[in-house]
This record gives C-alpha cells, structure tokens and sequence, in this order.
C-alpha cells in the first residue's frame, strides 16, 4: 500500500507494497548462516529479537557458549516495529501491581525497568553504539476529568516504589490536558542500530547466530534437543525461548495465558519541530508520540489503534485515524513511513519471565511485553542470565510464569478461554460469500463446494487461493487489508497471501488451494 494525499485527505491504495518500517530501512540487512549439521552449546536462545539479542549477549560476556536460532532474520519481528521507547512507564500500571499482588512486587517492577534503561545507557557508552541514544522524560497524560483520580493514584503508587515522577498541568505539545504524570530520565534510541552492534559482540565471544534456522520442537528435561526444521539438532544445558508467542506446547496452559494484539504507527515530517519528550495517552484509543532524528531531519513518530489480532474489519482506518490525529497537532507535509506491530500480553499485564515451570528448571521464557518490549526484553536478559548464572535474579518473584493466579487474572483466563472459544466456533460456523467480485488489492472468503476458501486478487489480478484453517490448534483466519495478511483471531498467527507464516505460533503454511 501507498499512501496518496487529495483535498486534505490521506488514503492509502491498497494495491502497491506497504513500504518497511524507519528501523529496518535505515540500517543493513543481516546475512547469518542457516545452522547445517548437529551442534552442542551452553545456552540455546530461540528468537532473534531484543530479548533473544540481549539475553545472547550478556551469556556470551558471561563465557557461555550460545546458540541463537531465528527463523528469518534476526531483528526483523516485533522489534523492528517498535516505538522504541525506553521506560519504566507503562501506563497505569503501578496502582494495579500494589492492589493486586503487593508493594514488593510492584516495587521489583519499578525497579527491573529503571536498571533496564541505565543498564542500556551505560553499555551504549562503554561499547560505543551509535543508536541515537537520548535521555527523555516520559509523560502520560489525560484529556478526561475521570481519569484524574487515577494518574494521582499512579503517582503516589510510582512513587511509594521508588520512581522520580511529578505531576504536571501542562505539555509542550498542543493538547489541552486534564493533568499528566512525568516520569524523568527516560530515553528513546534506534534499536535496530543497537542490537546489530550487540549481534556483532556476540559473534566476536565465541558465540553463534543462525538465521533461517526454525525450531520446530524441545525435547528432554535437561539437556535438551531442539529440533529445525532443517532437520539440525541443537544440544543444549538450557533453552531460552524468546519467540515472542511460545512456538511450542508448553506446560502451563501458555496458549490461554497470552493472547496478541496489533497496533499501528505512522511517521510524519511537520512544519514544526516536536518539543521533545515522550508522551502516551491514558485512555483508549491510545496515543503515543515521539521524535525522530533522521539523516533527513526530525520526524515524528505516532503510535496507538490497537485491537486484537484477527479481531475487526477496514483496518486501514487506523492508520487514517492516527494520520487525522497528527495532522490535528501539526502542520503536515507528508508521511514517509508507516508500519504496524504485534505483540503479546498476559492476563495481569505483567511479562512471562524465567523459569516455564519447575518440572523444567533449566528451560526458560521470555513472553508477554505488552508493547513495552524495548525496556522488558532488557529485564528479560539480565533475569535470564542472573537466573542461568547465579541461580537467582532479585526480580524473578514479579515475573515468575509460575506465579499465584489472582482474582482479576483468574477473571481474565476465564474470558479469555471464552473468546477462543467463541472465535473458534464462530469462524467453523461462518460461511463463506458464493457471489463476490474483486479488485486488485482485494480479498474475500469464498465458499468452494463447502469449503471456506481465501482468495486475494495481488496487482496483476492474478488469484491466490488458501485454506482458511489455521494449522496451529485450527481456528479460522480472517483477512487483514491493512497488511494484506491472513490473521487469526485465536493465537495471532498471520500468514501472507501464498499462506506462509508471517507469525507465530504457527509452525506450518495454510494449505493452497
């Protein structure tokens, strides 16, 4: 898709390529090895993302000897359609720790995302990473006199845990707001720029990156055989599954914990300069902005529309609606990228990190950022690598996969399990159109003698036909028209027009037709 401006408008033609995102079109492309033949090492990290990056790093500076296999290439997933925020603001989420699960809790929290941010501030010094690394504060803000109860709330609550936070009355930017919270010494950076440089630290150790390399399954207790799909075996003391959504069944019923959402971005050149910061919204639908430092001057960065994945229909008017938005606040000229992302979230909003259970000790998660992954996959690599190392990490307690299902949480898995549900049975029970008709751009579900068919029409009208059943716990995928996808409602797994896995937890293609 392309985006074309008219009398005032923005709209995006649907049949032209959607253009990539400002991370991975400012920076080289990776050219690892696929892994040929049988291997042993330490430490296999499955996932080529900031969470699989960092956590390899800091293992290897640790003289483990690590494997990193990624499916595609390394940070070209969620990661690289990130905001790229660095904070331990995560919207109102403070308050809601100390009411559910306690001071201490919340406080490891705080604590976890604030060394995360100086943790990368300092390695970018030391190791001299070029990523437009910036020291910014943090503001969430709102535009409703019922929300100002629950910024003061998460004031005092971020505070009681350690946070340098204020309260403040106005923005810089133009918006007229209720109240805000600002949160300082925050930080934004390229992370593409400075994950690269630690991928290129990790081979410099001793250490293996293997791209185009799928896990396909784990087994033993520990040690433990990762098999690819390449049909290479990977030999491991201990397995990190950073896959983002686990790629494997796993114990713990992980596949009714979690559940994807999408969320888009656009990125705007203005007429005016942004005033700095970084600013998210505490209502819905979100709205998150930042700057942009580009070799082209500053642009600026907006994030929001989110909704679960599988879930709604003309996508693309997200992507209108954050355009409305921007041009509401500045002068615009025009919008050179736009991109959106996916990420997964857990039932208490708190990440999935370490141990997967205690039946199995030495294999680990990392899972469930809720689109803040920048600062929770560094978490995620100092807990791993205390808990690989020292047996311990001071923040495990928060994190633990294991930990005590709360009143809300069990609420949650119960709403949840009945959404599956309902998207399993709904999409067995939907019928596909018998009449349609379409333009290049354009797809539609089909009923082919009683079976539910996908057909996209791509620029030269040419056809391309799937099975609609997901193959991963076989649920049925909807069309996505803002990425020109086939996603599915149930575990987030997407698939392309010809029906390959875009994302997981999908492990096989949709069947052509």
């Amino acid at each position: 898709m392309k985006i074309h401006h008219t009398a005032g408008k923005y709209f995006l033609d649907k049949s032209l390529e959607t253009p990539p995102s400002y991370w991975l079109d400012s920076t080289p492309k990776t050219n690892y090895p696929s892994l040929a033949g049988d291997i042993s090492v330490d430490v296999a990290v499955i996932g080529g993302g900031m969470a699989g990056i960092s956590s390899a790093y800091l293992l290897t500076q640790e003289g483990l000897k690590v494997a990193v296999l990624e499916a595609d290439r390394i940070l070209q997933g969620t990661t690289a359609y990130t905001t790229a925020k660095l904070t331990s603001q995560h919207g109102l989420i403070y308050d809601k720790i100390l009411r559910q699960i306690g001071a201490e809790k919340a406080r490891q929290y705080a604590e976890a995302n604030e060394s995360a941010i100086d943790f990368v501030a300092k390695l970018v010094e030391r190791e001299n990473i070029d990523c437009d690394f910036t020291r910014q504060p943090a503001y969430i803000y709102t535009q409703q006199n019922k929300t100002k109860e629950k910024l003061e709330k998460e004031l005092a609550a971020a505070r009681q845990c350690g946070i340098d936070a204020h309260y403040v009355t106005e923005l810089d930017l133009p918006l007229s707001i209720k109240g805000a919270l600002r949160f300082e010494q925050q930080a934004q950076f390229h992370p593409r720029k400075y994950l690269l440089a630690l991928a290129q630290r990790i081979g410099e150790k001793g250490g293996h990156i293997f791209e185009q390399t799928k896990a396909v399954d784990i087994r033993g207790d520990g040690p433990f055989l990762v098999l690819t799909q390449q049909d290479s075996k990977v030999k491991a003391d201990y397995v990190v599954i950073a896959s983002h959504y686990p790629f494997h069944i796993l114990p713990g019923l992980y596949v009714s914990r979690i559940y994807q959402e999408r969320e888009y971005a656009v990125v705007l050149k203005a007429k005016e300069s942004f005033p700095g910061g970084m600013y998210i919204n505490a209502e819905d639908p979100a709205r998150s902005l930042r700057g942009l430092p580009t070799p082209d001057g500053e642009r600026i960065l907006v994030v929001g529309e989110k909704h679960r994945t599988g879930h709604g229909k003309n996508l693309t008017e997200h992507y209108k609606n954050l355009m409305e938005f921007a041009r509401g606040l500045f002068t615009v000229e025009e919008f050179p990228y736009y991109w959106s992302t996916q990420d997964c979230t857990t039932l208490d909003e708190v990440p999935y990190i370490g141990q997967i259970s205690k039946s199995k000790p030495n294999l680990l998660i990392a899972t469930g950022f809720r689109k803040w992954g920048m600062t929770h996959s560094t978490v995620a690599a100092l807990i791993i690598r205390d808990r690989i190392v020292k047996g311990y990490s001071p923040w495990q307690g928060v994190y633990d996969p294991s930990r005590q299902i709360t009143l809300n949480s069990a609420a949650s898995f119960v709403a949840n399990s009945s959404l599956l549900a309902f998207d399993f049975a709904a999409g067995k029970l939907m019928r596909g159109k018998e009449i349609y008709s379409l333009s290049p751009g354009e797809a539609v579900i089909a009923n082919m003698d009683g079976r539910r068919v996908g057909i996209y029409m791509d620029s030269e009208k040419n056809l391309h036909r799937v099975d609609t059943t997901c193959p991963h716990l076989g649920c049925e995928v909807q069309w996505n028209d803002a990425e020109m996808s086939w996603d599915c409602p149930c575990h987030g797994s997407r698939y392309d027009i010809e029906g390959n896995p875009i994302e997981g937890p999908t492990l096989k293609p949709l069947e052509k037709i």
